[in-house]
């Protein structure tokens, strides 16, 4: 049964995000690009107000030159905010792979979870580096967010292979970009372990505006329902 990933800008929506049901809180800052960081005191305030009732995530920002010293260095400083997740970007750099070399190190003491961009001709096989490396998931988003959703980019059947492919190498697998509740019940049918909302959340579906408690409702009833069918 997949759960949902609710993006969150600070400790007040995180609250909200709890209480429609979200089986992670991410914290992310939407208007600092596709994996925007917040500042470390307020993901500490994040972590606080969650208080351990579900796992929080949080992004290191973007990198798309995937410079492993600086990559390092921005997760080792979210990771000390206590956060149960730390999600990294995999741009499609020439420093990519050096770049998840320079991390093992951390994964062995931090769970992290790799972010592969479905606009971007994502590599699955980096899927078996990540998993030797010690990540703890991998996750499939887009990094631009006007130019289409994730289902625009990729098949059901390459959707169905990427979290077939987490599953055989031991990771976590999760799905988002541009979600919307009509793209549920099919993603939900493939058994991600999660899904990954924030625009849908939000006022008007703008990723940059509030959440909102309706569009929150909204999706925790359609993700109930997806799981009743995925059952």
């Amino acid at each position: 049964m997949s759960a949902w990933l609710a993006s969150v800008v600070d400790a007040v929506e995180a609250r909200m995000a709890l209480a429609a049901g979200a089986g992670i809180v991410d914290a992310k800052n939407p208007h600092r690009g596709a994996l925007g960081d917040l500042p470390h005191a307020t993901v500490r305030a994040i972590v606080e107000a969650v208080a351990g009732r579900a796992p929080v995530s949080a992004t290191v920002g973007d990198f798309p030159g995937m410079p492993p010293d600086a990559v390092r260095a921005a997760v080792a400083a979210m990771a000390d905010t206590g956060v149960d997740f730390v999600k990294i970007g995999c741009f499609p750099a020439a420093t990519l792979h050096a770049c998840i070399d320079a991390l093992a190190p951390l994964a062995a003491r931090h769970a992290l979870v790799a972010v592969l961009f479905a606009d971007q001709v994502p590599d699955t096989a980096l899927i078996p580096h990540l998993a030797r490396s010690g990540f703890r998931g991998v996750m499939l988003d887009t990094a631009g967010k006007t130019g289409g959703g994730l289902t625009h980019w990729q098949s059901p059947a390459q959707l169905a292979a990427f979290v077939a492919l987490a599953r055989r190498h031991g990771l976590l697998s999760g799905l988002a970009g541009s979600l919307r509740l009509a793209d549920i019940p099919a993603l939900a049918a493939l058994a991600p372990d999660y899904l990954g909302f924030r625009g849908a959340l939000c006022d008007g579906h703008a990723r940059t505006a509030a959440l909102d408690a309706s569009a929150l409702a909204a999706v925790g009833r359609a993700m109930r329902r997806g799981a009743a069918l995925a059952a």
